[in-house]
């Protein structure tokens, strides 16, 4: 892939920049601004080379019409803070306002698009339909940089189709973002460790899978481990179970003995009456799970094993939070995870904290990004390369 450095002189050149800028917002207000400070250094290399930089990007799930509550503008107007700068932002993605703001762009100026989404040909299924906005899209610049790490694992118009149609390289996050999952993959310092939370086994039984060949450890907490301790065996009352991901999480267990893989699950977790940070909450063994609560955390007996078992690695990534750390009562153990990680990335460990909840979740908790080796941007894309998958965003790179 070529990196910006091939671009040659981008003095005066407009430059379509791929950006990652989908962050979580309450109301106006962002809570988390991490996407978006990791995309400056790529658009302030850029600016400060006398590119007229239009970075484009998306922001949560419209149907491919606009919503004001997915507008960019709040992004535009911390980007401007993180940058020391304004940044203009067009109301639409490809048309009068993106337009103009273009046109009237001088060099080392910085324009953001509205939301790709609220374009149907963004994410569109046809091909035709996506080459039809690409072509718009790039028609605004003369080059294009792809730094939007958490989407290369989709074929969408931003990323795959525009690709093709102007001269292309990657940006400085993606290259950063794909030399450490290299390093994940390509002989790991070991004991390598991989630890997953989140909600759902089933988002994650193909990375899985994967590992299995590869890492030393896997950690499960979660809501997704509740499916794990059905397959040994035990009752989980009403935590969250995928009944029917069951079996398939038995041969997993039964592949990982066979190859000396070690399985590391809770052996305690905090069981409420219900979803809520009031709800009656209380710590039992897995063996003893109440029929009317649900796990919501791994327990400190739990916290503390996983701990132990990341205390001698080398490396680890982590996606997923232990428990359900958005509440008080249930952030203890990612909370002790996170601590775990700082711990040994001091030590010189490779730690990565990957997917958005589990970077969220180390940030709200009081930990800074540089407590841990890296933090990435993509969560799906960072999985889908553990499982060994073609990224159609890198791919159309390393062709063009």
């Amino acid at each position: 892939m070529k990196s910006i450095a091939d671009l040659g002189d981008l003095q005066g050149k407009r430059v379509l920049v791929r950006s990652d800028l989908n962050v979580p917002l309450e109301g106006s207000s962002i809570t988390d601004d991490g996407r978006i400070r990791a995309s400056v250094p790529t658009i302030q290399a850029l600016s400060e080379a006398g590119a007229r930089v239009i970075v484009c990007a998306h922001l949560g799930r419209p149907k491919g019409t606009p919503e004001d509550k997915y507008s960019l503008a709040p992004v535009a107007a911390r980007l401007g803070e993180l940058l020391g700068r304004d940044v203009t932002f067009a109301t639409d993605t490809v048309g009068e306002s993106a337009q103009s703001a273009v046109e009237a762009a001088q060099d080392g100026d910085v324009v953001l698009l509205e939301n790709l989404r609220f374009n149907a040909g963004e994410t569109a299924k046809s091909a035709d339909a996506r080459a039809g906005f690409a072509g718009q899209l790039a028609s605004l610049a003369d080059v294009f940089v792809s730094d939007g790490f958490g989407v290369v694992h989709r074929e969408q118009a931003s990323v795959f189709d525009v690709a093709r149609l102007l001269p292309s390289a990657v940006g400085g996050l993606v290259e950063t973002e794909v030399g450490v999952l290299r390093r994940l993959t390509t002989d790991p310092e070991r004991p390598y460790a991989v630890v997953l939370g989140g909600a759902k086994v089933s988002d994650k039984l193909a990375v899985i899978d994967n590992l299995i060949q590869t890492a030393d450890r896997l950690l499960v907490g979660g809501g997704m481990v509740f499916t794990f301790l059905k397959a040994q065996g035990h009752e989980v009352g009403k935590s969250l179970l995928e009944a029917d991901q069951v079996d398939v999480v038995k041969g997993y267990l039964d592949q990982a003995k066979e190859r000396g893989v070690e399985i590391v699950l809770p052996v305690d977790v905090v069981a409420a009456t219900e979803f809520s940070a009031e709800a009656d909450h209380e710590v039992v063994g897995i063996d003893a799970i109440p029929a009317d609560r649900m796990g919501l955390d791994i327990g400190p007996k739990s916290a503390e094993l996983f701990a132990d078992r990341l205390a001698d690695c080398r490396t680890v990534f982590w996606n997923g939070p232990m428990g359900a750390f958005e509440m008080a009562p249930y952030a203890a153990g990612t909370k002790v995870l996170a601590t775990a990680l700082a711990d040994i990335t001091t030590d010189g460990a490779l730690t990565v904290v990957g997917g958005g909840d589990s970077a969220a979740a180390v940030r709200q908790l009081g930990f800074s990004d540089d407590q841990f080796g890296h933090i990435s941007t993509g969560g799906g894309a960072s999985l889908e390369y553990l499982e060994g998958k073609d990224l159609p965003g890198l791919t159309v790179l390393e062709e063009s």
